[in-house]
């Protein structure tokens, strides 16, 4: 099923800005299902979660769909789906709570390919402790965390592996499966950040052999928010800090205070717009998510090429994403030009891709690029031939 590109870009509203947008692994535009279903939210009656009163009902339902929905995306279960505000703050409460357990001797293993937020929370949480951070690093020359990079630092008291499912900086999509056997034979759980990763393919937990796994809706056309799963068992062995009178059930014992219901109602129908991009297919969510996850990889990678060939035929630009598998992720520099006046300039000219680090700072520093990054192009369902027709056009124009 080849994806309508121009049916999809007339439900979101913001590309009628006439701006071609490449800046989707920062965040995507929202479609108007989900605007609607934010809204529709929002003039309900509201209260807390219960069955008494018509406002309890409707945030007990908002809540169980929205389970029902991330669930379905992520290949685990609804009971297991805990929300919070941020993948970011997720991991800090999920690091911290992990750490209780830690302590000196014990270790810990981070990446240099990853988001600072899959990182500094398992470093500063180790620190804490005692406990000792080992770090794996990612081959320059091509991108790739391969298995011997993390099995060379992993040891008879690694406690946690954490590693990103797909680069936001350079798209690398590491190899989870060997990862996760590396890091359980050691006798360590195995953490996936999939907030890149979950944009552009579909999340099988168990498959993935995460023990717990992070993603953001607000990257795949859905609000702020973060979502955090794993394994049930382990899950129900945890005891976070919470307040008293909250539940201590699963998964509320994670979620501190009142949830967002809005953003809820919003998560749930990107989800649903997300298993409607192929409109022929059939079956449950799930198979849905996967025939339209399958069509969403054919074009964007279609669109990557195209981009690929174009920056290959420009003289000044260096590309860093060069991994064998990797998301439609390309990051680059220009050659006389720092990455903020590339910004600048193809802004300009309507297009916009972001410079930075965006907050991988230690893979732009291994990569030679220190905390200033490069351009980073990243697509969307909603891209387009021509917003990539454009952006070449405009890159063209800095060569001359």
């Amino acid at each position: 099923m080849a994806l309508d590109v121009a049916a999809i870009r007339a439900r979101v509203p913001a590309l009628k800005s006439g701006t071609a947008r490449f800046d989707a692994p920062g965040g995507t535009q929202t479609p108007q299902p989900v605007i609607d279903a934010i809204a529709a939210a929002l003039t309900v009656p509201l209260a807390n979660r219960g069955r008494n009163t018509e406002g309890e009902r409707n945030a007990d339902r908002i809540v169980t769909e929205a389970r029902s929905a991330l669930a379905d995306l992520l290949g685990t279960t609804p009971g297991t789906v805990v929300f919070g505000r941020s993948a970011t703050q997720l991991v800090y409460d999920l690091s911290r709570t992990l750490a209780k357990d830690w302590g000196p001797g014990d270790e810990v293993v981070v990446t240099r390919l990853d988001h600072d937020s899959n990182i500094r929370p398992w470093v500063q949480a180790a620190e804490s402790v005692g406990a000792t951070v080992r770090w794996a690093d990612f081959d320059p020359a091509t991108g790739e965390l391969l298995p011997e990079h993390v099995e060379a630092v992993l040891g008879a008291r690694t406690r946690l592996v954490a590693v990103t499912a797909a680069s936001n900086l350079i798209g690398t999509m590491p190899d989870l499966p060997a990862l996760a056997s590396l890091a359980h034979a050691a006798g360590a759980l195995f953490h996936v950040d999939a907030v890149h990763y979950a944009s552009h393919a579909v999340v099988d937990l168990a498959a993935i052999g995460a023990d717990t796994l992070v993603c953001s809706p607000y990257k795949f056309l859905g609000p702020h928010l973060g979502v955090l799963t794993g394994r049930a068992e382990l899950l129900e062995s945890l005891r976070p800090d919470k307040l008293l009178p909250s539940a201590d059930t699963v998964p509320e014992r994670f979620e501190l205070g009142t949830l967002p219901y809005e953003s809820l109602a919003g998560a749930r129908a990107a989800v649903d717009f997300l298993a409607e991009l192929d409109p022929q297919a059939r079956g449950s969510r799930r198979d849905r998510l996967a025939a339209s996850f399958a069509a969403l990889q054919a074009h964007e990678d279609a669109l990557r090429e195209r981009i690929e060939r174009g920056l290959a035929d420009l003289g000044r630009i260096t590309v860093f994403s060069r991994a064998a598998r990797r998301t439609p992720t390309l990051l680059f520099t220009v050659a006389g030009l720092r990455p903020a006046e590339v910004y600048r300039r193809l802004a300009e000219a309507a297009v916009d891709a972001p410079a930075g680090s965006f907050y991988a700072v230690e893979a732009a520093r291994h990569l030679g690029l220190g905390d200033e990054g490069g351009v980073r192009v990243g697509l969307a369902p909603y891209s387009s031939e021509d917003d990539v027709d454009r952006l070449l056009t405009a890159l063209g124009a800095l060569e001359r």
